[in-house]
């Protein structure tokens, strides 16, 4: 390893073939897949085992926190993508071997799910604690391979972009994400009308399992268009003349980004760059509080629809649209107009605040049992949460040092898959805790008791973003890769 060659990536992102509009969509359709997917597991598969099959609501939340509870395996998996290559490539076929193993767990998400619901409604044990064991098994498995998917996948996007590409590029990919939310949410309605009214759970099994295979077959054929040709091998990128003295434009870009991968930092070093500034603490506490604010309501928000609303399986799929199309808005709005006057921080704080609010609103809607407003309640929640999210995004990506890009970005992924644990978690919990306390038969106070512990996770959220502070996050691991590099060459 040599100075010489970190000198020339220097120590902010290094320049980097960018992305077009086109190829930022393309990308952007293995975001659009997650989105897709998220909608079934955390609202179509929660409604299924909460209302028709009658699961505790600590058991679904717990179950589907084990997705999460896997995600200190982001750190290792976005270490191994830095430094461990696949036919010279060293994010895309991660990203593939992920996607290809989550799309068949997901298959085998629907009849384990429903023995499950067997072994409780028969009640015998062990097997019970069996069954239980082995769903939440499969969820920590689905949770490994999101994990080895979507690691590679952020840093592909830090390998690709420039730091002022960024925004644009995070508005672009993040609103596709979107966009599979609502298009999935739109799929499940249309998919699943025959099922309203429908408690059987044999017919509820087959026609779910059919669902989820086309789902899980579209899902592996869109991430193959999406990330075709978006990484240059290794070899290939390193003969555009990384010594052959300077290149201009794609290529000197590209020889660049190769060579940042070949000096990629060990585990340890980048161990040591992770904790050399408590600016990264500071940060990795706001993401927990931000992500745990915008999900806690997520394991209960379709039953809050059915049982303080009325509404149907296939009516409260569509909620999820309303709160998609909200944050499809959010983050248009913020990346295009926004962040470039507010700037980062500032929007950020003006997102906590207006997810405060709509969360408010969302309690107060309740009381009132109107599906009208509870639907523009989503959209309003939505549209917060896009502003929100598109600033918080942008700056994770800008306290990343290339080159340890999979290493940080698996951090603040695991801090993000850590909230969205405890909101599934705590949000069921919750939930069940509330049905315990002697409130009455009305099922509101329950879900009432989940969105006001929301609301004040938001604003922990907020008082951590004011300690956020990204050029000392900046001096602080800019000194420590020097020390790194200076005691590796000693």
């Amino acid at each position: 390893m040599s100075f010489r060659r970190f000198d020339e990536a220097g120590l902010s992102s290094p320049p980097a073939p960018g992305l077009s509009l086109l190829a930022s969509l393309r990308l952007g359709l293995f975001q659009a897949c997650l989105g897709c997917l998220a909608v079934i597991f955390s609202g179509l598969l929660n409604r299924v085992m909460l209302s028709e099959l009658g699961f505790p609501g600590l058991l679904v939340g717990g179950a589907l926190a084990f997705e999460q509870f896997v995600a200190p395996s982001r750190v290792l998996f976005g270490q191994v993508s830095d430094a461990h290559a696949i036919g010279q490539r060293h994010r895309v076929p991660y990203v593939l071997l992920g996607t290809a193993l989550f799309c068949l767990l997901a298959v085998a998400s629907v009849p384990l799910i429903f023995q499950v619901g067997r072994l409780l409604e028969a009640g015998s044990q062990p097997i019970v604690s069996l069954g239980i064991a082995a769903l939440c098994g499969l969820f920590a498995l689905y949770g490994l391979a999101i994990s080895l998917a979507t690691t590679p996948y952020l840093a592909l996007v830090i390998d690709r972009t420039t730091e002022a590409e960024r925004p644009r590029a995070v508005g672009i990919i993040w609103c596709m994400l979107t966009v599979g939310i609502v298009v999935g949410a739109i799929l499940i309605g249309l998919s699943l009308r025959s099922l309203d009214g429908v408690t059987d759970p044999l017919v509820l099994e087959s026609t779910l399992r059919l669902f989820l295979i086309r789902v899980a077959a579209a899902v592996m054929l869109l991430t193959v268009i999406a990330t075709w040709g978006m990484e240059t091998p290794q070899a290939a990128a390193s003969s555009l003349g990384v010594s052959s003295g300077p290149a201009t434009g794609a290529a000197a870009s590209m020889s660049r980004s190769g060579a940042c991968r070949e000096d990629a930092v060990s585990l340890r070093q980048a161990w040591t760059l992770i904790t050399s500034s408590r600016q990264v603490l500071h940060f990795f506490l706001f993401l927990i509080f931000f992500t745990l604010g915008l999900f806690l309501q997520d394991p209960v928000l379709e039953s809050y629809g059915a049982q303080v609303f009325g509404m149907p399986i296939a009516a409260t799929a569509q909620l999820n649209a309303f709160w998609g199309i909200g944050t499809l808005l959010g983050l248009l709005l913020a990346g295009l107009w926004v962040v470039p006057q507010l700037g980062k921080l500032a929007t950020a704080r003006l997102g906590c605040r207006l997810i405060a609010g709509s969360l408010l609103l969302l309690l107060l809607c309740g009381l009132t049992a109107s599906v009208p407003l509870l639907k523009l309640v989503l959209l309003l929640f939505g549209l917060a949460a896009g502003i929100g999210t598109n600033s918080a995004l942008c700056l994770m990506l800008d306290l990343t040092l290339p080159q340890a890009a999979g290493t940080f970005v698996g951090v603040w992924g695991l801090a993000q898959a850590l909230s969205r644990a405890l909101g599934k978690l705590i949000g069921g919990g919750l939930f069940d805790l509330g049905r315990l306390l002697p409130l009455g038969p009305d099922p509101y106070p329950a879900y009432a008791l989940v969105l006001g512990v929301e609301l004040l996770v938001v604003m922990l959220a907020l008082r951590m973003l004011t300690l956020v502070n990204i050029r000392q996050f900046r001096e602080d691991t800019g000194r420590s890769l020097e020390r790194v590099l200076a005691m590796e060459l000693g």
